[in-house]
């Protein structure tokens, strides 16, 4: 079986594919100052609590966008698993191309993102990922090339917390409100302003964007969206989207596949 891993700045996800789906998935906070003694304990409790073994572990794949955290996280998968673990880049087999200015500066999650989408797609496709950055990765089906999808390229804003934080931090007066769509978009006391400006206003931010995106794709793309603010923010968008909160580790899988003997032990 396989076990992938993706280090965000938020969260760490990981799950274990057994070749047909998976078995389980997780999800744990990302604590920078944690050592790999202590993550070996997180996530060999979390597989041993689903009966997930060691020695049922024959591969290993990692994608991390936080560098300091990348060299524990492979002693933990070493330990967990007894492989070591493929590290997600640019130049691995990836199925597609990524054609942006410099390859190597886009974050591994919005690689694995934009290889799953193209996975379940086959054409143009943008990627939302409401993660501590709202991040757009635009995906163009290029049927004349080997391989036949390219990574554009990327447009990053603020994730939501991030904006709420910032907007409580720059103010006096205005509170922290739990980010909910209020009843109406001109709020009548300041949490149902606030959660307005900030919900409605980032749900026309996407819808603009991925219109946008879409024209520099040749007017037509598929939309997945995925991250932690994604349950809010999607049913709002007057856009049909696949919502996928696992679509990290999914294309962290179809990278493992393609890339078999550098992920067996």
């Amino acid at each position: 079986m396989l076990l992938a891993v993706s280090v965000g700045n938020s969260h760490i996800s990981f799950g274990v594919h057994d070749g047909s789906g998976w078995r389980k998935r997780f999800r744990v906070q990302t604590a920078r100052e944690k050592t790999p003694d202590e993550y070996t304990v997180v996530f060999r409790e979390l597989l041993a609590f689903e009966g997930i073994r060691k020695e049922s572990l024959h591969s290993a794949i990692l994608s991390s966008v936080v560098p300091p955290l990348t060299k524990a996280i492979v002693e933990t998968v070493e330990a967990v698993s007894g492989a070591v673990p493929l590290i997600l880049s640019h130049d691995i087999d990836l199925g597609l191309r990524i054609t942006t200015e410099n390859p190597a500066e886009v974050g591994a999650d919005l690689v694995a993102n934009a290889v799953a989408a193209f996975d379940r797609f086959a054409g143009n496709c943008i990627v939302v990922d409401f993660g501590t950055a709202l991040t757009f990765t635009a995906v163009a089906a290029n049927p004349g090339s080997t391989p036949g999808g390219e990574l554009r390229g990327v447009a990053i804003a603020p994730g939501l917390t991030s904006a709420v934080d910032a907007l409580v931090r720059s103010t006096s007066q205005l509170p922290r409100v739990p980010l909910a769509a209020p009843p109406l978009i001109a709020g009548r006391n300041t949490v149902h302003s606030i959660q307005s400006g900030v919900v409605f206003g980032y749900v026309s931010l996407v819808e603009g964007l991925i219109r946008r995106m879409r024209t520099e794709l040749g007017g037509t793309a598929d939309v997945v969206v995925t991250g932690g603010s994604s349950p809010l923010i999607a049913p709002l968008l007057q856009e049909e989207a696949l919502v996928e909160p696992w679509l990290t580790l999914e294309g962290l899988r179809v990278i493992a596949a393609r890339n078999i003997s550098q992920t067996s032990r």
